[in-house]
């Protein structure tokens, strides 16, 4: 891809007033949700003819859009994806940002010529998952928040791709795609756009287990996942120089003026950096004074950029009830962007001769997508021998130059005259008209796009899969016999894993990495064969520079140890995991999401052996993903017990609180319904993750979860002690393996969206 020289300044669009603030105010492109299938379910968004017209708007100007498709498919909602990006595509849509990858590939298929973006909620941190996305179509990558310019650095080296980040606006304290949290708690899934912010509220830190006492964090200090926003206008050459192409604006949410000011400023600042470079680069104060005065947290961060994590960025304190706005500001705003129409320079040239048609040529330089002049000719009424008081070029011009409501103002227009002529108003008016219409016509045309040959869905590759000739039964009815589970375990702490290695109906067992040292692994892996199971590596939730150090550091251990298999929990481990142990068939997590049948047939194509299933799902919208597992030669595996992962941040509660400890422990957070929350720090890769507060169980659903068909049940320990991870195996043992009536092993639990879902 050969990339262009100079940086694009990306603006939130979450209504047709803000997009077209954030063009008045100098976005080379703006990226914005339809109707359906975006991450800001909760923002003003088009319907079709909104985001077509919008689309167009765009265009006329220059510039482009980029639609977010960046939510997770349900299988029946993949049916219905076609048919709704079809218009958008015909109109010339420049790009689609895509979460699921199985809807990424879909797209790739069925939708020739379009870029496609892989969005931040995949969870992009390194070269590795930069070459699989690029691999599988993408032409650009956003990002993970989390990353510091050196990474980013890297993957551009790397990987012949664009990369988009975040420069500006709400900082997620999780890793993006990798939060639970609001859909556990409430049912509002970040991943289908309808986030609650929990982060944003109040909680008490205690040491793991203290109830009664003090909490670690002062009273005032409660806010310790509410990140300030991101300000990084004093890192934009250095922005550059890591190869970041386009400078992303965060706030779909936000009024079209906040749209408007923050543009305004990054407008200001590139276009600066790109005339003078790095060492004519300067900020003035009063411009992040404007920035703060149309939105302040608590202050700014320049966020992940130079630091992996840290105190400085949490907005600890509660905002200020009232904070008075600077009117002057926003009358300035309005007036200048959110009020104002914006126009083109176009030249025009009219030639009015008698005996011949009226003619009138247009042209319009810089709006067009190769750079082109875009150019027509237009004919009108024929003019007359004037009887008294001929055309003057004056009248001529006053009356030709008149634009009104069209995108477009003369810069110039000429005007030719041969002979006394006359010609009535009302046809110089079509003739105008007529010439303005043509050529927003050539201009929009050359955007354009006719509908991709082969119809709704076909594939236009014949690599894609091929769909099977009949059905193939995989599911069991409910009369028939019970499925033969296999049992097994994942274990975060080696007394856990003492404990599961003793019970026989262990089939097999997941180490973490985190958890274990690493010359502990191969008598793990002896363990679990002396006892007729097997032992398989859990690889970090998130792969970045911590975890390629430690892995090369431990790649002896990993390549001697005897694994069984691994457990993938990103995209950056599978190519990974490609190059470095091609031998091991990885097991994805459910972390790895796949909701649809085309995700399935897309990861048995990326060499998975089995697929866990997702959290976030019903039993009834599991069983096409169980069906295609089947289909596809494929094992499916259902977690049935466990704290389920409600976030995985780069950011430490213990280094927010008290300071790093740099020791792996677990610490509290009780929430204002007094929930308590596990949080665990996993310092060999730094990241922590922070458990529901209860577990999932799934004991006394046997039935429903047998009519899936999974040829794996797990139960997952995170916090437990060796006597409890002993009574619980023992407990599912005997519901799902024998079918036998237990009691739960715990008091409080939860069936997660096993029967609820989410919306």
């Amino acid at each position: 891809m050969e990339h262009k020289k100079k940086l694009e300044v990306l603006a939130p669009a979450g209504s047709f007033e803000s997009m077209k603030a954030a063009v008045a105010a100098g976005a080379d492109a703006v990226y914005m949700g339809g109707s359906r299938f975006g991450a800001r379910a909760y923002a003003d968004n088009p319907d079709e003819h909104g985001l077509l017209e919008a689309i167009d708007y765009v265009h006329l100007h220059g510039r482009r859009l980029y639609m977010t498709v960046n939510t997770l498919f349900k299988e029946e909602e993949m049916g219905e994806l076609y048919q709704y990006l079809l218009p958008y595509y015909r109109e010339g849509l420049d790009a689609v940002i895509v979460q699921d990858l199985g809807a990424m590939d879909f797209m790739r298929r069925n939708f020739p010529g379009i870029d496609l973006h892989a969005s931040t909620q995949m969870t992009i941190t390194g070269v590795n998952g930069a070459r699989l996305l690029k691999e599988l179509g993408a032409s650009r990558v956003v990002t993970a928040r989390e990353l510091s310019l050196d990474e980013i650095r890297r993957i551009r080296d790397q990987v012949d791709v664009e990369i988009e980040s975040f420069v500006h606006g709400a900082l997620c304290y999780c890793y993006s795609g990798q939060c639970l949290m609001s859909s556990l708690i409430g049912g509002r899934s970040g991943n289908r756009g309808r986030c609650a912010q929990p982060c944003r509220l109040p909680y008490e830190v205690r040491e793991n287990g203290k109830k009664p006492g003090e909490p670690l964090n002062r009273k005032q200090e409660r806010n310790v996942m509410s990140l300030k926003d991101l300000c990084t206008l004093d890192l934009i050459p250095d922005l550059a120089a890591a190869g970041i192409y386009s400078l992303k604006i965060e706030g779909r949410m936000k009024s079209p003026r906040y749209t408007a000011g923050v543009v305004s400023i990054y407008r200001k600042y590139v276009d600066r950096f790109l005339e003078y470079g790095p060492d004519g680069y300067f900020v003035e104060p009063e411009d992040k004074k404007v920035l703060s005065d149309l939105f302040d947290r608590g202050g700014f961060t320049s966020g992940y950029y130079k630091q992996h994590n840290g105190r400085d960025m949490v907005a600890l304190k509660e905002k200020p009830a009232f904070r008075e706005g600077n009117q002057k500001l926003f009358d300035y705003l309005d007036k200048t962007y959110v009020e104002a129409e914006l126009k083109e320079v176009i030249n025009g040239r009219a030639v009015l001769e008698e005996g011949k048609p009226s003619e009138l040529e247009l042209s319009l330089a810089g709006v067009c997508p190769d750079g082109s002049l875009a150019q027509v000719r237009v004919e009108g009424q024929m003019p007359q021998k004037a009887q008294n008081q001929p055309l003057t070029e004056d009248k001529i011009l006053k009356q030709m130059g008149k634009t009104g409501n069209t995108p477009f103002v003369f810069a110039n227009l000429e005007v030719e005259l041969k002979g006394n002529l006359f010609m009535p108003v009302q046809a110089q008016n079509e003739l105008r008209r007529a010439g303005l219409e043509a050529l927003e016509q050539a201009v929009l045309d050359q955007w354009r796009r006719p509908a991709p040959s082969g119809g709704c869905g076909a594939s236009t590759e014949s690599t894609a899969p091929a769909a099977p000739t009949a059905p193939q039964p995989s599911v069991a009815s409910p009369s028939t016999s019970p499925t033969p589970f296999r049992l097994y375990v994942s274990a975060e702490e080696p007394e856990q894993f003492e404990a599961a290695v003793r019970e026989a109906d262990v089939a097999g067992i997941y180490l973490d990495a985190a958890g274990f040292a690493p010359e502990r692994w191969p008598d793990a892996v002896q363990s679990c064969h002396r006892a007729g199971k097997q032992c398989l590596l859990a690889l970090p939730h998130i792969y970045r520079s911590h975890a390629e150090t430690f892995f090369k550091k431990n790649g002896k251990w990993l390549r001697e140890a005897g694994f069984d298999g691994v457990l993938v929990r990103s995209p950056e481990e599978v190519m990974w995991l490609r190059e470095i142990k091609p031998e091991l068939r990885p097991v994805f997590d459910a972390s790895v999401y796949c909701w649809n049948r085309e995700t399935v047939r897309l990861f048995a194509r990326l060499g998975a052996g089995r697929l866990t299933m997702p959290w976030e799902l019903n039993s009834r919208e599991l069983e096409p993903v169980m069906e295609e597992l089947h289909r596809e030669g494929l094992d499916g595996e259902l977690v049935v017990y466990g704290r389920i992962h409600m976030m995985v941040s780069a950011q430490c509660i213990r280094r927010t609180t008290t300071g790093c400890v740099k020791k792996r422990e677990v610490l509290t957070l009780k929430d204002r319904t007094g929930a308590l929350l596990p949080v665990k720090n996993h310092c060999a890769f730094c990241y922590n993750t922070i458990y529901n507060a209860s577990p999932l169980s799934l004991l006394g659903l046997e039935s429903a979860v047998r009519r899936l068909g999974p040829a794996v049940i797990r139960l997952n320990f995170t916090t437990e002690n060796q006597e409890e991870t002993a009574r619980t195996i023992r407990a599912f043992a005997d519901g799902f393996l024998r079918g036998q009536e237990v009691l739960q092993p715990c008091r409080d639990f939860t069936r997660g969206h096993f029967k609820r879902g989410v919306q």
